[in-house]
C-alpha cells in the first residue's frame, strides 16, 4: 500500500495544466492554496511508512494516539482508493469528513483545524452542474486559461486569458498582435531580451499576453478578459467580508481553467457571465457560503434568492451579521461621500 499511496501523493504534488498559476506554483507544485491539501497527503504517506502520526496533533484533538492512528489508517485507505486523489481543500475536507463520519465532531473538527481545511459548515453541496446545451441569452462560450489568483480583484470579478489557438479567437486576433508576437519570438531566440520586452509590452496594451505555461516550456498567446459574476454582488473589499470573498473566489478558480457563458458586456468593459470551475458553479459557491448577495436588480432567477436564503438560515459568511449592508448601498453612501 506504500507504494499506491506515494504514487497519489506525488500526484497530488505534481502540478498539471489545471494547477499551473503564473509563477504561483512552489518548489513542489504546492501553492498557498493547495498546501493543505498537501500537507495532509504527507502525512498519510507517512503514516503508511511508519506507523506514526504527526507532531503536535494532540493540541487540536482530545482522543489518544492510539486513537489517532485509527483514523489515520481509515484516512490512508480512502485516499488510496479516491480517484482522482483530492486536489482542492474542500475535496480533501470531504474525504476527512467521510472518512471519520462515525467519530466524534470535535475530533473531525480538530484534524479538519490542524491542517488548516475547510470546517463542515463551511463546506456547501452543489446542485448546479454545467448546462448541457447553452441557456437563452448567451452570446457565446469560451474556455479560459489557468487563471492567476492575483487576477481576482473582488468577490464577484476575475480577469482571465483564453488562447488565440480557440476558433473564436483565432479569427479576430488584430494584425499589429501577430507581427509583434512574431518580432518577439525572433528577439528572444536572439536574445535580445530587451527588444522582446518592449514588444510583449505593445501586445500588452493591446489587451494581449503570451503567458507561459507548465514551468515554461510552452507560451501561449491569450486575449485578456474582465468578467463580472452575472447575478452576484458581493462585498466591496473595504466592506466587512469583503477581504473573505475575494480569498473564497481564489480559492475557487486559482489555478483553474474556467468555462464562462457570456450574457453581454457592461458599461465598464467586463464580460457578464455565468462562471464554472470544474463543474462547478462559481455564483452557486459564492451564495452557498454566504459571501455574496443576489443581485436582483440585474437577476431574477429563483435558485440564486434560493441559494442567498439557505446562507441567511445558516448564519454564515455575511449573514453571521443582523443586518450586513448591501454592496450597492454601499457604493452609493461612497458615491455621495455619506
Amino acid at each position: 500500500m506504500g507504494n499506491a499511496l506515494g504514487f497519489l501523493y506525488g500526484k497530488c504534488c505534481k502540478p498539471t495544466t489545471d494547477d499551473v498559476e503564473y509563477g504561483s506554483v512552489g518548489p513542489h507544485g504546492v501553492s498557498a492554496i493547495t498546501v493543505s491539501v498537501s500537507a495532509l497527503a504527507h502525512d498519510l504517506f507517512n503514516f503508511d511508512n511508519t506507523s506514526q502520526v504527526p507532531e503536535g496533533l494532540s493540541k487540536y484533538v482530545g482522543s489518544s494516539k492510539k486513537a489517532q492512528a485509527n483514523w489515520y489508517r481509515k484516512l490512508a485507505e480512502t485516499w488510496k482508493q479516491t480517484k482522482p486523489p483530492p486536489k482542492t481543500p474542500d475535496e480533501a475536507a470531504m474525504l476527512v469528513i467521510q472518512a471519520l463520519a462515525r467519530n466524534q465532531k470535535a475530533d473531525v473538527e480538530g484534524l479538519l483545524a490542524f491542517y488548516g481545511l475547510p470546517l463542515p459548515d463551511t463546506l456547501v453541496e452543489l446542485s448546479t452542474g454545467v448546462p448541457t446545451s447553452l441557456p437563452e441569452g448567451v452570446k457565446f462560450e469560451m474556455e479560459t486559461l489557468p487563471v492567476d489568483g492575483r487576477s481576482v480583484p473582488d468577490g464577484d470579478g476575475v480577469t482571465v486569458y483564453v488562447s488565440t489557438a480557440d476558433p473564436r479567437e483565432s479569427s479576430c486576433v488584430p494584425r499589429e498582435v501577430q507581427v509583434a508576437a512574431v518580432r518577439r519570438d525572433q528577439a528572444r531566440a536572439q536574445r535580445n531580451y530587451t527588444r522582446a520586452d518592449a514588444l510583449h509590452n505593445e501586445i500588452i496594451e493591446a489587451g494581449y499576453r503570451v503567458i507561459n505555461l507548465q514551468n515554461n516550456e510552452e507560451e501561449v498567446l491569450a486575449r485578456k478578459y474582465r468578467i463580472r459574476l452575472r447575478g452576484i454582488d458581493a462585498p466591496e473589499n473595504a466592506m466587512p467580508y469583503g477581504k473573505e470573498a475575494k480569498e473564497a473566489l481564489v480559492k475557487i478558480v486559482q489555478g483553474k481553467c474556467l468555462r464562462a457563458q457570456v450574457y453581454m458586456e457592461d458599461r465598464y468593459g467586463r464580460y457578464v457571465a455565468d462562471v464554472y470551475c470544474n463543474g462547478r458553479f462559481v455564483q452557486e459557491l459564492m451564495l452557498k457560503k454566504g459571501l455574496a448577495w443576489h443581485y436582483t436588480a440585474y437577476d431574477k432567477r429563483q435558485e440564486f434568492a434560493r441559494w442567498e436564503r439557505q446562507a441567511r438560515a445558516k448564519r454564515i459568511g455575511l449573514w453571521a451579521s443582523s443586518n450586513p449592508q448591501k454592496p450597492w448601498e454601499w457604493r452609493k453612501d461612497e458615491r455621495e461621500g455619506r
